[in-house]
Order: structure tokens, then C-alpha cells, then sequence
């Protein structure tokens, strides 16, 4: 949403002025005279008051025709923690338990209060709950290993089993007993031109990469997690590594395919679909009745659009690049200002009468 109140307007202006690194998260600033958009920490000339907009998000400052600037990467680095909250974050790392009181925190020069607010407001839970999760995901791995379950909570920094137990299930879904044995999937979170997106993969290869802001996500992770039979759990492994490497790689220009290991469970009639989204090149577009075609059924093009929407690894299944037969641009589950900035990052976002078809 645009900010359209002058008083906030003034005090967001200031503290793009002063570089004030606590309005990071607040605001994206477009500047008109340039058509790029920056966060309140950027090192660029600061524009006059009456050149400037601001927005609440990235897909608002982009539906603007706004570009993000090469400077201070917004769309990278707005989301991303300050100083204290990174120090908080290492903090709980280097503890043995992965428990953290305010006391520690305060002795440490940081507000448990501030620390709080944040983790409320960008992950939805307590920076307490935070620690829970960190002490549970370590005990999981430890019962993967062999470990016996007494020695992974009081490990864990848990005073009784019960408790244990308890939260153990509650983030898991299962007890300490049953995880045994059990797959995993490990997520992480990565940075990219166009916003933030969530990556999980299991020992086999990727099998999920979306945008943090897609709708039903949380579905999503549901539907994967029944689908492969594991949890989904916080970490990196070789596979998730890659495929940030070639990310940064697509998003420099020095990449035009990804070669990293999939893992996507789905039915036959999914995954032909999906093989043929891999199959238009970088700088080509198709539409869904291509598709159909491509797959000896012209009349298919419902089921493969839906199809399409299934796809639960953007970017590197392809499915940005399906547009209208007129040229349009059709649905995407990113958005579809995102879509275009996809497209016009590969060169192949033309009008309508300017259509670019898939090759054979």
C-alpha cells in the first residue's frame, strides 16, 4: 500500500535522510526522478522531498514501475535483521542448550523487549518460542543419529521429560519416540531481487522454493510434508546450498538453466507438465495451449493450467514464463509483478502483438 498520511510521509522522509537502519523494515522509498526504489539505510544520494513516494511492500513499489536499486538491494535487505536482533540470534547459536533469559540478553547491552516486538512481527512468534524451535530441530537430528530420547532433552535444556515431551510433539506433530527413523526436510530462507522466498529440500533434491508472501503456503508445507512422509525442519544441506549459488547466479545474468537435483512428488499427469515448463528456454514465453500441445492433447489446456499452479519450485520450474495466448499475463501465484519483472529480467516481456511463441 502507498503511504498517502503527510505526517508519516515527513518522519519516513527523515529517516531515509538520516539512514535510520530502524525504519528498515517500515518502508520502501520510490524516488520519481529516477524510477528506482530504495530502504532507509541506502548510501545513494538522498532525493528531494517533493521527488519521493513510499510504500508498506515490494510488490507495491513494483506494481509503481519502480526498480530496485543497485545500491542497497531492497529487496534483499529490507526484511533483513538489525544489529541487535543478529547479536540475539548469535547469542542463542554459541549456547550450548540454545536458551537465552532477558537477563543475558540485557547484559549483553540488547532490549529483550525490541527483540520480542521483532520476532512478532516478522516470523509470527516469541523470540522464547524461537529458542523452543532451535532446541527441538537440534534434538530431532540428535534422535536421527541414535541418540536416546533422556539424553536429548536434558541435552536440550530441558529439566524433565515430560516437558520435553510435550513441546516436542507440539512443533513436530509426533513424540520424541515416533520421530524416530522419521525424514526430514530442511528449510531455509533466502534473499532475491524480488523478495524474500522460502527453500526446502530433502537428501534427494529440492522440492519446494516460493515467495514467503504466497497465499495457502502454509498449505503447502502441509501437502509436502504428508506427500514425502518427513518434517519439515530449519537447516542447509548441499542441495539447498547449490541452489542458492545458482540463484545469485540466474539474478547476475550468469545463468540460464539450473542444474540442481529436484524432488518433486506429484501425480504422472503434474510432473509431464512440469518436465515441459523446464523445456522453454530462458528468453522464451509460452502459453498453456502450447503446452497442451506439446503434451498430444490440445483440448488439455484447463488441466495443465491447473497443473501450472501446482508447481511448488518457482524459477526453477519455470512456470513464469506461461502467458497469455494474446500475450497477456496470466496468473502467478508471486504475483504478477513479479511475473513481469521475471520476464523482463530475461529478456522476453513483450506487448501483446509482439508475442514471443515457444520454439520447437
Amino acid at each position: 500500500m502507498q503511504i498517502i498520511e503527510e505526517k508519516i510521509i515527513k518522519e519516513y522522509y527523515k529517516a531515509l535522510v538520516d539512514r535510520d537502519e530502524t525504519y528498515l523494515d517500515k518502508f520502501l522509498v520510490g524516488v520519481k526522478t529516477t524510477g528506482i526504489f530504495c530502504i532507509s539505510t541506502c548510501r545513494a544520494r538522498k532525493p528531494k522531498y517533493e521527488n519521493v513516494e513510499f510504500f508498506e511492500d515490494v510488490k507495491d513499489v513494483l506494481r509503481h514501475g519502480y526498480r530496485p536499486c543497485k545500491i542497497c538491494k531492497p529487496t534483499e535487505n529490507k526484511d533483513e535483521p538489525p544489529a541487535d536482533i543478529l547479536k540475539a540470534m548469535q547469542l542463542v547459536e554459541d549456547t550450548e542448550d540454545k536458551k537465552i533469559q532477558d537477563w543475558q540478553l540485557k547484559e549483553a547491552g540488547l532490549s529483550p523487549e525490541k527483540i520480542r516486538r521483532w520476532f512478532n512481527k516478522h516470523h509470527g512468534i516469541t523470540f522464547q518460542a524461537y529458542q523452543r524451535m532451535l532446541r527441538i530441530n537440534n534434538a530431532f537430528q540428535e534422535l536421527q543419529s541414535g541418540k536416546n530420547v533422556t539424553d536429548s532433552a536434558f541435552d536440550s535444556g530441558y529439566n524433565s521429560l515430560s516437558g520435553f515431551g510435550y513441546t516436542f510433539k507440539k512443533l513436530t506433530g509426533l513424540s520424541p519416540e515416533e520421530a524416530k527413523g522419521k525424514s526430514i526436510i530442511l528449510m531455509t530462507r533466502f534473499k532475491t531481487p524480488v523478495g524474500p522466498m522460502f527453500a526446502c529440500s530433502t537428501d534427494r533434491g529440492i522440492c519446494l522454493l516460493e515467495f514467503t508472501d504466497r497465499r495457502m503456503l502454509e498449505k503447502e508445507f502441509e501437502d509436502l510434508q504428508r506427500r514425502l512422509d518427513a518434517i519439515i525442519l530449519l537447516g542447509v544441506n548441499d542441495h539447498l546450498k547449490q541452489l542458492q549459488k545458482e540463484l545469485q547466479e540466474y539474478f547476475s545474468n550468469k545463468r540460464k538453466s539450473f542444474d540442481v537435483a529436484l524432488d518433486t512428488p506429484t501425480t504422472d499427469f503434474r510432473q509431464k507438465v512440469w518436465d515441459k515448463l523446464k523445456e522453454i528456454p530462458f528468453g522464451k514465453t509460452a502459453s498453456y495451449k502450447e503446452q497442451a500441445i506439446k503434451l498430444g492433447n490440445q483440448k488439455a489446456v484447463r488441466a495443465v493450467a491447473n497443473a501450472n499452479g501446482h508447481n511448488r519450485v518457482a524459477i526453477v520450474i519455470p512456470c513464469h514464463r506461461i502467458i497469455g495466448s494474446d500475450g497477456s499475463l496470466t496468473g502467478y501465484a508471486g504475483g504478477l509483478d513479479r511475473k513481469k519483472w521475471l520476464l523482463q529480467h530475461e529478456g522476453s516481456y513483450v506487448a501483446p502483438s509482439q508475442l514471443s511463441m515457444f520454439d520447437d
